[in-house]
């Protein structure tokens, strides 16, 4: 059996991606898809890049060295508002602090469009992630989810931003979106499913 190793710690994202990937066969071998704590990888990885691309490749390189011979994925992801200049973008973890609750995150997302309708709320989700084979080779692919901020926190479905992120063609927030739905249209659903048709080839 094929090991890929997704380097990240977050339930939610664990299930999202066992969910796209399942039934996922490399050179005719089936895959388990383990998180890090699973896999038994402890480290640290400082994600200094300036864009999504390069931190994913960053912590898909740095987790692919302390486990040798696993395919391992990571993510970056986040979220940009175009009207306060793409922010919390790349620092979307880390924005107004790691151990800040989303729910506080939101909220003052929310307090700083005040006074802001309509298109100017304009937003999108970010998926960037990064592929490193066992011989070293590796591959990125990135997507996006167009959308609006809403004006309150909306759904208790998702995790992060997803109750305050608005699809105006389904007329509810990620959070309010099923499982399925979801994962049909988000930036994460579409970048692991082009990750998936490269590792099939």
């Amino acid at each position: 059996m094929q090991q890929i190793i997704f380097a990240t710690g977050n339930q939610g994202k664990m299930r999202e991606i066992r969910k796209i990937l399942d039934g996922l066969y490399i050179a005719g071998e089936p895959c388990e898809i383990l998180s890090m704590k699973e896999a038994g990888v402890d480290i640290d990885v400082e994600e200094n890049g300036l864009t999504f691309e390069e931190n994913a490749m960053i912590k898909a390189k740095a987790v692919a060295e302390a486990a040798k011979g696993a395919i391992v994925l990571a993510d970056d992801s986040g979220l940009e508002v175009d009207y306060l200049n793409k922010e919390p973008g790349i620092y979307s973890a880390r924005y107004m602090g790691e151990d800040t609750p989303y729910s506080v995150k939101n909220a003052n997302i929310i307090s700083r469009l005040e006074g802001v309708e309509g298109k100017q709320r304009s937003a999108r989700f970010v998926c960037a992630i990064a592929a490193v084979m066992p011989d070293g080779s590796a591959f990125c692919e990135t997507a996006t989810i167009e959308g609006e901020i809403g004006y309150e926190e909306r759904g208790n479905g998702g995790f992060g931003y997803d109750p305050i992120f608005y699809v105006p063609e389904y007329g509810k927030s990620t959070a309010e979106l099923s499982e399925e739905e979801k994962n049909a249209i988000s930036h994460r659903g579409k970048a692991l499913r082009a990750i998936r048709k490269q590792l099939e080839e």
